[in-house]
């Protein structure tokens, strides 16, 4: 009895590792990132907070993130210098970050 079990847990564990499955190579794929639901219901959240602090970073988050707009289109769409873009960017992403892992 004592065998037959060993061999079952044995058999499972090798299922559950990845026994004959059929190994791919992911480089040259292009593999769209998807962001778990939850993550974009924090995002959408801390989204809502940095809006009351800063409105214009959260429009540029809103138009990198959601519309997945590059900096370039973000600052002819807002009317304003890339500079400012990539700078909003950059502070809105780390305040994202620290509020989202506050959060957690």
């Amino acid at each position: 009895m004592r065998r037959i079990l060993v061999e079952v847990a044995r058999r499972k564990g090798r299922l559950r590792r990845g026994a004959r499955a059929e190994h791919v190579s992911v480089e040259g794929l292009d593999i769209p990132e998807k962001a778990p639901e939850e993550r974009l219901v924090q995002v959408s959240e801390a989204l809502d907070h940095l809006a009351d602090e800063q409105p214009e970073a959260a429009q540029v988050v809103k138009l990198r993130y959601f519309a997945g707009l590059n900096n370039p289109q973000v600052a002819e769409a807002m009317g304003i210098s890339l500079r400012s873009v990539e700078r909003q960017w950059t502070w809105a992403k780390s305040w994202l970050f620290r509020w989202i892992r506050e959060q957690a």
